[in-house]
């Protein structure tokens, strides 16, 4: 059941971050659970090291502070692929 669970927080985390965060990321439905997915182990960290909470978040909880620091996470994560591969061609 563990898997699952990563599996739909990432998916949920990943939509709601794509569609919160401007401009076109690209990518589809495995593009998504996987920025999710690595979302929720960047903001569950963060979380956890900032406020002492966001463990949720690590263990693929669907909590609200889970889900909330996957969202935050995965946001993290488009906005520094958007600054490694921007060009100034």
């Amino acid at each position: 059941m563990g898997i699952l669970a990563w599996i739909l927080l990432g998916l949920i985390a990943g939509a709601i971050a794509k569609a919160i965060y401007p401009g076109n990321q690209g990518g589809g439905i495995f593009a998504t659970i996987g920025l999710g997915i690595l979302g929720a182990i960047v903001g569950g960290f963060i979380g956890k090291l900032l406020f002492g909470a966001g463990g949720a978040a690590l263990t693929g909880s669907l909590t609200i502070s889970g889900v909330i620091f996957a969202i935050l996470g995965a946001m993290l994560l488009i906005f520094l692929w958007g600054m490694l591969t921007h060009s100034n061609a």
